[in-house]
């Protein structure tokens, strides 16, 4: 159970880019939670948040490892995983000021593989980590290494029928809506409103409960 509900709602969000600062106003004025996944060594590059500005941008949300510098894990050796991966964490709970224990792997299609997750399993403390690959689906999963969202938040259709669906659940079991995607993809087609209103539709409710990736995970 989480904090004594049957249902949870988590969001995860990939690159630490300025526009993250709009998605927390929203989340903060609908009392969602968030895990946003960081790069450590892009900080301050491009569209990605400076080092200065991260503890007090994503407090109360959760900081989470996405690699130093986004490679993609499945064409890195296995030192240079692990290297990604514990420098970054070691970096980002110097920042956040607590230990950051989870990730997401970075990059589009397929972004990781069996190996990649065994061997961070076995060479790093991360204690769970997000692919891209979503069910559709609420349940829990044993693998949290390999852990699949429930569904992409450009996904529009899907993420409102979901939504729906899950707020007519009366679940015997724990049940969990997780939610993912980058926040600038909003910019795209300027569907912040459309976003607004999914949170309007997910928040607020006494069944559920609210929380960041750690927080429902662990």
């Amino acid at each position: 159970m989480f904090n004594g509900k049957m249902k949870a709602v988590t969001f995860s969000y990939d690159d630490g880019v300025t526009q993250d600062k709009r998605l927390i106003a929203l989340f903060n004025k609908y009392g969602l939670k968030c895990t946003f996944n960081l790069n450590s060594e892009l900080f301050g590059t491009k569209r990605c948040l400076p080092k200065e500005e991260i503890k007090e941008v994503y407090a109360g949300h959760e900081i989470a490892v996405h690699t130093l510098t986004h490679p993609t894990l499945t064409g890195c050796d296995k030192a240079e995983i692990i290297r990604q991966v514990n420098e970054d964490q070691r970096n980002l709970s110097e920042i956040a000021g607590y230990e950051v224990v989870g990730m997401a792997y970075p990059g589009g299609g397929i972004n990781y593989n069996h190996d990649v997750a065994e061997i961070i399993r076995h060479n790093t403390t991360m204690q769970y980590a997000r692919t891209t690959v979503c069910t559709n689906k609420f349940d829990l999963q044993s693998n949290l290494l390999e852990f699949l969202p429930t569904v992409h938040h450009t996904d529009f259709d899907d993420l409102f029928a979901l939504g729906e669906q899950f707020l007519a659940l009366e679940p015997t079991e724990p049940k969990l809506f997780y939610i993912w995607g980058h926040s600038y993809e909003f910019d795209y087609d300027d569907s912040w409103g459309r976003f607004e209103e999914f949170c309007k539709l997910i928040a607020n409710r006494d069944d559920i409960f609210y929380g960041t990736n750690k927080e429902v995970l662990l």
